[in-house]
């Protein structure tokens, strides 16, 4: 199993922690640009999708790395609903 898939796997069943940089990893993978909303845009990103225009917006999880499990459910619904996955 490949590491997208691997993590994948975890998005989609829930089961498991997710990394923002796994998440950046994949979102990548499936043809997503991050996007800062400028200079001072803090721990707010979004992830957009060129051909489909999609947008994820999200903070940044800290102080740790790993996102919140309503992060991800929120992720895996709109990856669902968009055929991505």
């Amino acid at each position: 199993m490949s590491k997208i898939q691997k993590i994948l796997s975890r998005i989609v069943t829930g089961s498991g922690t997710v990394t923002y940089a796994e998440l950046t990893y994949v979102l990548a993978r499936l043809d997503f640009e991050e996007i800062r909303t400028g200079k001072t845009s803090g721990s707010r990103v979004a992830f957009w999708h060129r051909d489909k225009d999609i947008i994820i917006r999200l903070h940044k999880p800290h102080p740790g790395n790993e996102l919140k499990e309503y992060q991800v459910k929120m992720i895996r619904s709109l990856l669902e609903q968009n055929k991505l996955i």
